[in-house]
């Protein structure tokens, strides 16, 4: 399913409307890959879905430090922690170990929004959700899901 995102206003009502339809996994973390070109939007789609899940401290690019965790308090939330990972610095999907990543893997009460998982995705799970942001010309933006 594609997505136009023109404004910031669009970006909200699309992280709202995506976390609507996502559900914790049974027995391991829920993982969202992002993927687009630099500047396409990618920490601002993170920013958001930490906005809807009530987080109020300010959300930035985890790009120098790699990996944010975000405590989520609210009851009515589905998910525990909201764990935000750019793996633009990394190398190969080892390089993920040293955050934790199997381990976060293996807790349900996580979401883990993962950008950049082109760099490590031999790391990755087969099954996972997948947002491409692509920039069209008039600088909106489409956004694609897959699921595998």
């Amino acid at each position: 399913m594609d997505t136009l995102v023109k404004t910031l206003v669009e970006l909200e009502a699309e992280a709202r409307r995506f976390l609507s339809g996502l559900s914790p996994q049974a027995d391991s973390a829920t993982l969202v890959t992002l993927s687009g070109d630099l500047g396409a939007g990618k920490t601002a789609f993170a920013k958001a879905v930490a906005h809807e899940l009530g987080i109020e401290e300010t959300v930035t690019s985890p790009t120098f430090v790699l990996e944010k965790i975000y405590q989520l308090g609210s009851e009515t939330s589905k998910f525990k922690r909201l764990i935000h990972i750019d793996a633009y610095r990394l190398e190969t999907g080892s390089d993920l170990a040293p955050l934790g990543f199997d381990e976060l893997m293996q807790d349900s009460g996580n979401l883990i929004l993962l950008e950049w998982p082109e760099k490590v995705e031999d790391a990755l799970p087969a099954s996972v959700a997948h947002l491409s942001i692509t920039v069209n010309n008039d600088d909106s933006r489409t956004f694609l899901y897959t699921y595998g």
